[in-house]
Parts: structure tokens; C-alpha cells; sequence
């Protein structure tokens, strides 16, 4: 027993050198939040990083580090040699690519986030309309660190399904996926302020069109159901004036029906199924008179498809297939079938209805 007592004790300091290795110390660390990433010359890659200084008193709360490399683990790296922090990635909550990356393709990088271990799936994807790294560099008063801005913004309009909320996860797979296209929110610089620019659709992994950001809500009722949302609806002109409704707290149910024509050849029907309160009407009629409600109700639908129509044609055209057309499809399909189909071909020839029902669950209290 005394023998034992003895073994332990000699191996105690070696323990306690093992523990001394795997030690972080909180204020010894650079904890990336927010991480941008730029196309540079000769294919490399601007990353900057920012890091919250937890300093109580330091005047600067943030700090930031830029580099042009290789690839984004090299980047941190040659992080290490600007900082006396040491960098980690396991509090990164938003990556945000320049849009001259996004056009070139996002996929290799998306990967090599994802493969890292200390990364969550849930970091959001963003993408700038222009250099990431200038958006994240710039102050925007009053608000002391512009990650955090940034990511306080996406999330309130995600919220309101004004935008998607684009993780890493929900990228890879719909760029995965031969069966839909992935899309991420764009923001951009307006001088004092950051600003939602709207959605960038992709072919694959690269940029090919956007939807403007007064339209995401309807990008959204025909993508998927939704249980969030307002928008503001031009109905046209009555008596010289602009006749806007401000339909609000909006019920969204989609529901989608494939039709097969011939070989290769396919209709879709994109049924949403919408209900919503009326905050906002600037036309003449009363809407306590359930005639004029009835109508207003098909002018909301007429101007949505109207809306939903001019985005498939765009969406079409430039081959991109964001709705998840080709999920539909290939489930009315065998393996075999959809496996000797080439999607991107016959994806711009399918015939894509989009219809909409509207009922207006309540109007205000006075009318």
C-alpha cells in the first residue's frame, strides 16, 4: 500500500503537466465572432477576422486582423504573428463573403469551414454586396462592434422571413442537393448605416442573380410555409392616389403539385394558401362590407403572383432553381429516371404556375 502511495505521488507532477497544456485562459484568447472573406489578386483570399476586446479597461471593444493568403486556415496563422492572442474559431457565429467571391464559387470554402471541428453548423452565411472586409472593418455609430450589427440585423428580419436564415448546414446541403439551389441574405454599405440588399440566389456554389430586399417576402411564401411577415402591396392608383395595403402577421401554407407532360417535359403548380391582417389600407372603400373585402382579398393575390411570376421567369433564365423545383420533381420520378435526366437542362423549359389565396383574417378596430 505504501508502494502505491508512492507511485501515485511521483506520477502526481505529471498529471498536472498534462493539464497545463490543454489550459485556456479566457483573456489569453481571440475569440473570432465575425469573419469575412474576399477574392484578392491571383486567387488568394482576403480574411479578416474580428476579435472582442474583453478589456474592461480598454477604450477599443473590438479588434481586427486582416491577411491575404492561401486559404483560411493558413489566414490564421499568419493571424497568430499579428496578435498576442491566440486565435480560435469556436465563437464564429457569421461568415461573410465579398460578392467577386460568391461569383467566383463558395463551395471549397463553405467545406473547409465546415470540416473544422471547433466550427458550429449554425454560423450564418452572408453575403456583401462589395468588399467584405471593408463592411467589416467600418464603424457604424452607435454601435461599438459591426459583427455584431450585422448579426443582430439578419436576425430580426430573418424573423420576418424578409430573408433567409443561411447557416453553413442549410448551404452545404442545398448546394449538395441536385435538387435546389442554395441562397443567402446580401447586405451592403449605405454610408451610415448596414443595410439589407437582398437575396443572392446561386447556381450550385456561385452567384448568379438577387432577389431586392422589398420582394424577399414574397421569395418566401412560394419556398416554403411561413408563420411570420408583413408586407407593403401597391394595388395601383385610385383617384390620383397610390392604394397601398400593409398586410401583416402573415400565415403562410404552400403546397406544390407536378404534372407530367412527356418525357421531359413538366408543369408545377405552387399553391400558397395565405392568410394575414390588414394594419394599412389607403384606398376609398370600407372594409366592414365583406364585397369589398372578398375583392381586396384577389387584389393582394393578383399582385403576389404577379410578383412570384416575374421572379420564376428571372429564375429561370438564369438557371437557377431556388424554390426546389427539382425536389418536387424528382419525387414524382424513379432513381433511375431523374439520375439519366439533366436537370439544368430541363429545368428553364418547366411550365411554373404560382397561385395564391388570400383571406384577410381581420381589418383593424375602425373602419
Amino acid at each position: 500500500m505504501a508502494r502505491l502511495f508512492l507511485i501515485l505521488l511521483l506520477m502526481l507532477p505529471l498529471l498536472l503537466a498534462g493539464c497545463k497544456s490543454d489550459e485556456r485562459i479566457l483573456e489569453k484568447l481571440g475569440l473570432v465572432q465575425t469573419a469575412s472573406y474576399d477574392l484578392a489578386e491571383n486567387n488568394r483570399i482576403k480574411v479578416t477576422s474580428c476579435v472582442p476586446v474583453i478589456d474592461p479597461d480598454s477604450s477599443v471593444r473590438r479588434e481586427l486582423l486582416s491577411t491575404v493568403s492561401d486559404s483560411i486556415k493558413e489566414a490564421r496563422i499568419m493571424f497568430s504573428r499579428q496578435t498576442d492572442l491566440t486565435v480560435v474559431s469556436g465563437q464564429l457565429r457569421d461568415a461573410l463573403f465579398g460578392l467577386k467571391l460568391a461569383k467566383a464559387g463558395l463551395g471549397d470554402y463553405i467545406d473547409t469551414l465546415l470540416r473544422d471541428p471547433s466550427i458550429a453548423l449554425g454560423v450564418k452565411v452572408t453575403i456583401i454586396n462589395g468588399d467584405a472586409g471593408e463592411i467589416l472593418a467600418k464603424d457604424y455609430k452607435p454601435h461599438t462592434d459591426t459583427g455584431r450589427y450585422i448579426n443582430h440585423l439578419l436576425e430580426k428580419e430573418a424573423a420576418g422571413n424578409s430573408i433567409p436564415n443561411t447557416t453553413l448546414y442549410e448551404f452545404s446541403r442545398d448546394y449538395n442537393d441536385d435538387g435546389i439551389d442554395p441562397v443567402a441574405p446580401i447586405v451592403k454599405d449605405s454610408g451610415d448605416k448596414a443595410i439589407i440588399d437582398g437575396i443572392a440566389l446561386f447556381q450550385e456554389d456561385r452567384y448568379r442573380m438577387k432577389i431586392p430586399a422589398q420582394d424577399g417576402i414574397f421569395f418566401g411564401l412560394f419556398r416554403d410555409d411561413l408563420r411570420q411577415g408583413e408586407a407593403a402591396l401597391h394595388l395601383g392608383e385610385e383617384d390620383g392616389r397610390q392604394v397601398v395595403v400593409m398586410f401583416s402577421s402573415l400565415l403562410n401554407s404552400r403546397k406544390v403539385k407536378v404534372h407530367r407532360l412527356g418525357p421531359g417535359r413538366f408543369k408545377v403548380e405552387l399553391l400558397a394558401n395565405i392568410q394575414g391582417s390588414v394594419l394599412e389600407y389607403t384606398g376609398h372603400h370600407y372594409l366592414n362590407k365583406a364585397g369589398v373585402r372578398q375583392q381586396l382579398e384577389r387584389d393582394i393575390a393578383d399582385v403576389i403572383m404577379a410578383k412570384a411570376k416575374e421572379m420564376v421567369s428571372q429564375m429561370q433564365q438564369h438557371n437557377v432553381d431556388s424554390l426546389g423545383i427539382g425536389i418536387q420533381i424528382r419525387n414524382t420520378l424513379s432513381y433511375k429516371e431523374w439520375n439519366q435526366m439533366n436537370w439544368r437542362e430541363v429545368y428553364p423549359q418547366v411550365e411554373i404556375e404560382c397561385k395564391a389565396k388570400v383571406t384577410i383574417k381581420d381589418y383593424g378596430k375602425y373602419m
